[in-house]
């Protein structure tokens, strides 16, 4: 059983639960893991990779993601959400028109501070951990990459839902505590939906419940190649397969089209999918064999 499981996480798990809850619906023995971690307390689009495509992990693309979140200004927390202490900020509402006002300072490749509560690391430490312990730390802000930022609608408790698009790293706890900021009335975030991050998506993704109820999890896969559009595609010729299942490196001769020196590239057997590999002199070398 090898392909891609699309899950819609619910709030109150984390990634790895997620990942133990689908291995005991798999057979003995296969691998699971996931494929970009969604904060417990979020819920939405968590790939998980099933059998040999998490062989596939470092190939994945999650340049571009979508998230919708509850933007609520008035006061900032120390966890920038809901869940933390009340920081500052005395509880001042903000009107739409202001919101969308000060959104394009926000577009772009922008400065963040990353949260103290958060799973990066130092010297080996999580920085949530820290913040747990009562220590404090200068954190260097980092450069994100967002590309739009859209007010979908705008609640009764003077809250709003926007949609995020944006880069890899992009915290969006700390996006809305620094829109709370230039509104001059601070903020944090409520809920978190990720609907999207690479090729994967909300329409994709199936509950906890589905997979609860399904006989068998292999109708539910995704193929291993349906993430990778983003590599180019190359033919071997029939008479190689004997090379291909054996891991074997491909002469020029064997392929149908040759690329270029060192780039990597998804290799196909008779229209079926073979793994990923790159041209070294006048040899094509697996990365990643998948063929069974």
């Amino acid at each position: 059983m090898n392909g891609f499981l699309c899950v819609l996480k619910p709030p109150g798990m984390t990634s790895s639960d997620v990942v133990v809850r689908v291995r005991r619906m798999l057979p003995k023995g296969t691998k699971v893991g996931h494929a970009g971690t969604l904060d417990p307390e979020a819920a939405g689009v968590l790939p998980l990779m099933i059998g040999k495509a998490s062989r596939l992990f470092d190939y994945l693309v999650e340049k571009e993601k979508v998230y919708v979140a509850q933007l609520k200004p008035g006061y900032a927390t120390d966890t920038q959400d809901a869940h933390g202490e009340p920081l500052s900020g005395e509880g001042k509402r903000a009107s739409r028109a202001e919101l969308e006002a000060v959104l394009p300072r926000f577009i772009g490749e922008i400065d963040q501070i990353p949260p103290m509560y958060s799973a990066l690391k130092r010297n080996g430490q999580k920085l949530c951990d820290l913040a747990r312990q009562g220590v404090a730390l200068e954190i260097e802000p980092r450069k994100t990459q967002v590309y739009a930022i859209d007010v979908l609608h705008e609640l009764e408790d003077g809250s709003f839902l926007i949609a995020v698009r944006c880069g890899r790293g992009t915290y969006i706890r700390t996006l809305c505590q620094d829109i709370g900021a230039a509104l001059g009335t601070q903020g944090h975030m409520g809920y978190l939906l990720r609907a999207r991050t690479g090729a994967f998506s909300l329409d994709d993704a199936h509950t906890l419940e589905e997979l609860d109820q399904a006989s068998d999890l292999s109708g539910l896969l995704m193929e291993m190649d349906m993430p990778l559009s983003h590599i180019p595609a190359i033919h071997v010729k029939p008479h190689a397969e004997r090379f291909v299942r054996n891991g074997n490196a491909l002469k020029r001769g064997e392929l149908m089209e040759v690329p270029d020196e060192g780039a990597c590239v998804r290799l196909y057997i008779n229209d079926r999918f073979a793994g990923l590999g790159r041209m070294s002199g006048d040899a094509m070398k697996f990365d990643a064999m998948l063929l069974e």
